[in-house]
């Protein structure tokens, strides 16, 4: 590693290393498909996918490699798969990443049925976008990366195979962390869904009475309720990352197995605050480097979070009040959008069903799955809508308000202890919190009564009617959803 030009080491003895790429490649990145009707990303040809794929085989005829081997998904989930990463060795932060995230081979481990990421960082990709290119072969299982530096293309190019695979199996991938929070009824199984950058690592990690993280980004949803992991170590966003709100993943990172990527490091010493180079430095590290709730004894998800990072009239939390409603919020996937999605999608508010830009079907197979695994519950399971963003506008706007890591600790405090206070709002029809045991804020809980008492009522009453305008047209655009999903938004 210390023979990387492009490595460094931190004064805490682990490696940050500054590449290219700086976010996922999403313009770059194809299906190898001869119909491409059959999906909504844009697609590939088998027969152009071939000859791609022969240069890249050509190339690393010539290369020195490096190999790793793992699974995703611990050794008890009917949802684990063998998975392989091989990776030129002149970027061997990467392989050295991967293998924090994967779990370890066993004597079941078959190449056979290894989903297959090979991973050239310095072959060109001309005449592509960005000069840049990622292609997925769903049926043989395979990812090719091109001209591509950044560790995501590695994680999420066997995730993203490993997602579709659990459709197939009648479950639901999610992009989603998850933690085991203890409360005097029982550990209660929260899960947390949100675009990367929005906080869903953070409030995965963020402790309710010693709560215990269990994973921080995929898992599958399956009939009943039962969820399972995909990865044994986090590759979480390092921008303002601060021991006093974050103790956890800046104790975490700051260990020398760590691994730094794009974070702004001087003569060893390194700024988690600078984003001069660019605001989505990352880092990995193994869960065992952490107190964690063992993935193999997680059990049923009690309640899933739907994190929205907007700055208008989304309250601090929401409850939604069936099914149907649950899905249709699922489906919005609002928020506003981060430089862990490059610069097209940074500080612009998107819609992305699913919070998961990842899956390769089209998007209202998730908002219907995800209402067929609710109603095989024998149990009630609660979904919410969580602001981690503002009130009343942007920070630039006075008298708005942020949503602080305190409140939404309360947040999930309150909802996996029952203590919240809940009556129905009469503009959207779910339910907004009268009270929250730690929140003495009520225009937080809700945002009509910061407009009110700001004489902007009628900027209120006009954001909602935007509001619910844009999201019937959205919504009309997933022909095949559910229509009592798309009637649940009032």
């Amino acid at each position: 590693m210390a023979k990387m030009p492009n490595a460094e080491l931190t004064e805490y003895g682990n490696y940050n290393v500054t590449v290219r790429v700086t976010s996922r490649s999403a313009g770059s990145t194809f299906l190898v498909t001869d119909d491409p009707d059959s999906t909504q990303v844009q697609t590939m040809s088998t027969a152009d996918y071939a000859k791609e794929a022969a240069r890249q085989d050509a190339y690393i005829a010539e290369q020195d490699m490096v190999l790793v081997e793992g699974y995703i998904g611990p050794e008890n989930s009917p949802m684990r798969r063998a998975a392989r990463v091989y990776i030129e060795a002149s970027n061997s932060n990467i392989p050295a990443m991967q293998q924090q995230l994967y779990f370890d081979k066993d004597a079941e481990w078959n190449e056979d049925d290894a989903l297959t990421i090979i991973y050239t960082p310095n072959c060109p990709a001309d005449g592509f976008p960005g000069d840049k290119l990622v292609t997925i072969d769903l049926p043989n299982e395979v990812t090719r990366v091109f001209n591509i530096d950044y560790f995501g293309e590695s994680k999420m190019g066997g995730l993203r195979m490993w997602m579709d695979w659990v459709y197939e199996q009648g479950a639901l991938a999610m992009h989603s962390g998850a933690k085991v929070i203890p409360t005097d009824d029982g550990d209660k199984v929260a899960l947390i869904v949100g675009l990367s950058g929005t906080g869903k690592t953070t409030t995965t990690f963020q402790q309710q009475n010693n709560s215990l993280p269990v994973q921080d980004d995929i898992v599958a949803l399956v009939e009943g309720g039962d969820v399972y992991s995909t990865e044994d170590g986090c590759f979480a966003k390092t921008i303002g990352l601060d021991p006093a709100y974050e103790p956890t993943i800046h104790g975490a990172l700051t260990k020398q197995e760590s691994w730094l990527e794009n974070v702004a490091v001087t003569d060893g010493k390194v700024d988690f605050f600078d984003d001069s180079y660019t605001a989505n430095g990352r880092g990995t590290f193994p869960l065992k480097d952490i107190p964690h709730f063992d993935p193999r004894k997680l059990g049923k998800a009690n309640f899933l979070l739907i994190l929205n990072r907007n700055e208008s009239i989304i309250p601090g939390v929401a409850r939604m009040t069936s099914p149907e409603q649950a899905a249709a919020y699922f489906m919005l996937g609002e928020t506003k959008g981060t430089s862990a999605g490059g610069a097209a999608e940074a500080g612009k508010f998107l819609r992305v069903p699913g919070t998961n830009p990842f899956f390769m079907r089209f998007d209202y197979m998730q908002g219907n799955r995800l209402v067929e695994m609710i109603e095989s519950m024998d149990y009630d399971f609660g979904v919410y809508l969580m602001s981690t963003g503002r009130v009343g506008g942007g920070d630039d706007v006075e008298g708005s308000k942020k949503i602080k890591i305190p409140h939404s600790s309360a947040i999930v405090k309150g909802i996996a202890e029952g203590t919240i206070e809940w009556e129905v709002d009469p503009e959207f029809g779910y339910e907004i919190a009268t009270s929250v045991p730690g929140i003495d804020d009520i225009e937080i809980l809700q945002p009509r009564k910061l407009y009110e008492a700001q004489g902007r009522s009628e900027e209120y009453a006009e954001l909602v009617a935007r509001v619910k305008a844009e999201r019937d047209e959205f919504m009309a655009k997933h022909e095949g959803l559910r229509p009592e999903i798309v009637k649940a938004l009032g």
